[in-house]
């Protein structure tokens, strides 16, 4: 039996010893693959470039790149050299970029031309090097670059949302990556059969664990696909065969309206297992109906970068439960009260966490690391319940807990409420501004085509079926709800709506 790896070289060298003309890597965009043993070749061709540029062990590289094959092997040469990759949402504003890029102190900047605009905007401001990287096979040097790595060392720098305050970078380590994907290949039994896609962002962890590094621990393969496409998805899993594939809520609602009437004829894809879903819950309605639908079961998880990416996950089987994110995939997980006291099964209390996949750190920054390692546990801010058997319900950011006249509101219990309503296609509800009660609620609605629902309509639905208090004031029909790359909503967005 082969030993588990100290790093992600290691545990690449060792995929290529045992099947090195297995297909690895495909691009959706352009039809590119590689094998295991190409794969491998191509990383070094571009550890060699960075090197050849000053990169070594602990240098950061920022990266702003497309999904694309070329991203994956840029995280990978940044491994092999020991430098830590530092991927950028492409979605900032420039400040915000020149921010990461400053704040992490990165020696280079691998850049697609697409992105040069932004870069070239920032210029006087960023001082790494810059790296057009459109094409890795423009690379031809390919150096052994062999680096002396521990389980211990920093492999990402990737920051956080910033909702309060300026974004903070997460320091992952390479037996944080390794070990989070180990947790997650075992649970959801992947195996070298598996084919996982990803179309969610590169320039987070999701699609940086759950659908690259657990294939490659699997032994399996991935797709990289540039974005997520409602109309081409279910083409693109019957071409290439996808067993899973990693999304958000807000997908799921996209294929249930493009696709009513189910998967369409012709195509093969009867060796889809499931959808994994995560980064914002999935409503109740719309988990049941997409099941309904494509009968296709969703594996709901839950997970921060700070975790690596995933913490729980629902069982792939009949033990699977709807609404719950499920259980501890191979980390310790707690409900916890403000004194840190752990509080009975069902009852409210904030996520703490404590394992193999917990970050090691943020980037030079005391004060958040005291703050969030409190008595040696990871705090989440995450507000939720474990019930009797073990599993684990996300109920609400703490710092989105709306508090009206000193009750304590938990957006997502009303966003449950108004999905169920026949004319909603979307929703969200978010705390307002209020003279009395300092805060009120107030929701952010989206209709289905030819709907003709009022305000006072929506706000009497939710009063047959919440307390009073909990119940939106106002109500504003809008076309889309803007939300973040990973499903996320963009709350200071809706915020703005009801600005005066």
């Amino acid at each position: 039996m082969t030993s588990e790896p100290k790093s992600i070289p290691e545990l690449l060298r060792q995929r290529v010893s045992a099947a090195p003309d297995k297909p690895f890597l495909f691009s959706e965009t352009d039809e590119r693959q590689y094998t295991y043993k190409e794969f491998e070749a191509a990383v070094r061709r571009t550890a060699s470039l960075l090197a050849s540029n000053g990169i070594g062990k602990g240098d950061v590289v920022s990266l702003l790149l497309p999904n694309s094959v070329e991203y994956v092997i840029a995280y990978f040469a940044c491994w092999q050299l020991g430098a830590l990759a530092g991927p950028i949402n492409s979605l900032l504003k420039t400040h915000e970029i020149d921010y990461v890029i400053s704040n992490s102190e990165a020696k280079a900047l691998l850049v697609n031309s697409e992105f040069l605009p932004i870069v070239e905007a920032i210029r006087d401001e960023v001082r790494p090097i810059i790296l057009q990287f459109d094409d890795e096979a423009g690379n031809t040097d390919e150096h052994g670059l062999e680096t002396d790595l521990s389980c211990d060392d920093e492999a990402i720098i990737i920051y956080t949302s910033g909702t309060t305050g300026k974004p903070k970078g997460c320091l992952l380590t390479h037996g944080n990556l390794i070990a989070n994907a180990r947790q997650i290949t075992s649970w959801l039994k992947f195996t070298e059969a598996d084919r996982l896609l990803t179309m969610m962002p590169l320039f987070h962890m999701n699609a940086v664990s759950v659908t690259t590094m657990s294939a490659l621990y699997a032994g399996g393969s991935t797709v990289v696909s540039p974005k997520f496409s409602a109309s081409r998805f279910w083409q693109i899993i019957s071409d290439y065969q996808i067993t899973s594939f990693g999304s958000v809520a807000t997908m799921l609602s996209m294929l249930l309206s493009t696709y009513p009437n189910g998967v369409p004829a012709g195509l093969q894809t009867e060796q889809l297992r499931f959808a994994m879903c995560g980064s914002a819950p999935v409503p109740a309605e719309v988990l049941r109906r997409f099941e309904e639908t494509f009968n296709c079961l969703v594996i709901e998880g839950y997970g921060l970068s700070e975790s690596t990416c995933r913490s729980t996950f629902n069982p792939p089987d009949a033990r699977r439960r709807p609404g719950s994110c499920g259980v501890p995939i191979g980390n310790e997980m707690r409900v916890v009260d403000d004194e840190d006291r752990d509080v009975p099964d069902g009852e409210l209390g904030e996520i703490v966490l404590r394992g193999e996949n917990v970050l090691k750190g943020y980037y030079k920054n005391d004060l958040a690391n005291e703050t969030a390692f409190r008595n040696g546990w990871f705090h989440t801010g995450d507000i939720g319940y474990r019930d009797a058997d073990g599993f684990y319900f996300i109920v609400d950011r703490k710092s989105d807990m709306i508090i009206r006249g000193g009750e304590n509101i938990y957006p997502r219990e009303i966003d449950e409420v108004l999905y169920q309503h026949a004319d909603i296609a979307a929703a969200a509800v978010i705390g307002v501004p209020d003279d009395l009660y300092g805060e009120e609620v107030a929701a952010v609605v989206v209709l289905k085509p030819g709907a003709n629902t009022s305000e006072q309509e929506v706000i009497d639905y939710c009063k047959a079926r919440l307390a009073d208090f909990k119940c939106p004031k106002t109500v504003r029909f809008v076309e889309d709800i803007p939300k973040g790359p990973t499903g996320k909503l963009l709350k200071r967005e809706l915020a703005k709506m009801f600005t005066p």
